[in-house]
């Protein structure tokens, strides 16, 4: 059953618009109007026409970040994905870890980000969850009311090589070179940080969840369910993605069907500094990266040699007795 970890009052939460200007150097943003809520944010993610995808400029309901987070463990590279129903749109995909980013840090996204590996990506091991260090800053424990965290045994985040493009709140540069886009479906400016989690060695018998807040009777509630624990790991070879999903449950790898699977807009094609599409199709996805997905060994293959050719005389037969 799943276990309510947190409650928050949504009205609590507060952004603000923005003014976005974009030539093919670099993009740069600036809030404007009055801070808005949940609802009023909702209202305003209404779709936009841009003609030039290399130089426009224009007003957007909001700012958004996610992190491709790059998981290390046992002498491996995976990428974290994570399960998410989105209310706003009606669909349910796989995308990265991310959020919405609060007025007081629109000129500091990469804090939103950390936070969000904190409160959506959590490690457990028998002794307890693990906390994090980024470079030498302690991350937020943000379920200590309900969880008990182990502070002796941190992960460690480090930021990997960023955008080419410089990415400008105002006049000031943002750190970690985020890559951006408009995704002009939700009038939204989305940045994407890489990152990179080490997890410790001494880390045995992992397992990993998400947790998301979803919004119920006018409260954010965030909840654990061991059932679905919702975090996918894509594995890396030689820094590329392979077209495979697992989830990880005490140290095993256990596979994940995509059949049927949706990516979140941060997969589909960037034209310039646009994203013209809500979601992309996992087949479509790995054709456009060229990958194809391990084929699965039929039961017929898997026989051997002697046991095929007493099936190949016996399945004839059988059809010409019909």
């Amino acid at each position: 059953m799943p276990r309510t970890l947190i409650r928050k009052n949504p009205s609590n939460f507060k952004t603000l618009p923005l003014f976005v200007e974009a030539t093919p150097e670099g993009l740069s943003y600036q809030s404007v109007g009055m801070p808005l809520n949940f609802a009023q944010i909702l209202q305003k993610r209404k779709p936009v026409n841009v003609a030039d995808a290399g130089r426009f400029a224009l007003e957007l309901a909001n700012l958004g970040v996610s992190v491709r987070l790059t998981l290390h463990w046992q002498n491996r590279d995976y990428w974290v994905l994570v399960r998410q129903r989105r209310q706003d749109r009606g669909d349910v995909v796989l995308k990265l870890i991310s959020g919405y980013v609060p007025a007081q840090e629109l000129n500091l996204p990469l804090h939103t980000a950390i936070q969000e590996i904190a409160e959506e990506c959590l490690l457990e091991t028998p002794e307890g969850w693990l906390t994090g260090r980024f470079n030498d800053t302690w991350l937020p424990a943000p379920y200590s009311a309900a969880l008990h965290y182990r502070e002796a045994l941190p992960f460690r985040l480090t930021p990997l090589s960023g955008s080419a493009l410089p990415v400008r709140c105002g006049a000031q540069q943002l750190m970690e070179r985020p890559r951006a886009y408009v995704h002009l479906p939700t009038a939204s400016l989305q940045l994407i940080y890489d990152l990179r989690l080490d997890v410790p060695r001494e880390a045995k018998s992992l397992s990993l969840f998400h947790v998301d807040e979803r919004l119920e009777n006018d409260e954010l509630v965030a909840r654990l369910n061991r059932s679905r624990p919702d975090l996918y790991l894509m594995p890396l070879k030689d820094g590329q993605p392979c077209a495979e999903l697992y989830t990880l449950k005490k140290d095993q790898l256990i596979a994940a069907s995509t059949r049927g699977l949706y990516l979140a807009e941060s997969f589909a094609r960037q034209d310039g500094w646009l994203v013209r599409d809500e979601r992309v199709r996992w087949k479509d996805w790995l054709r456009q990266q060229g990958l194809a997905e391990p084929e699965k060994d039929s039961k017929l293959r898997r026989l051997t040699g002697k046991a095929r050719q007493i099936l190949r005389k016996i399945v004839p037969a059988k059809a010409g007795q019909r």
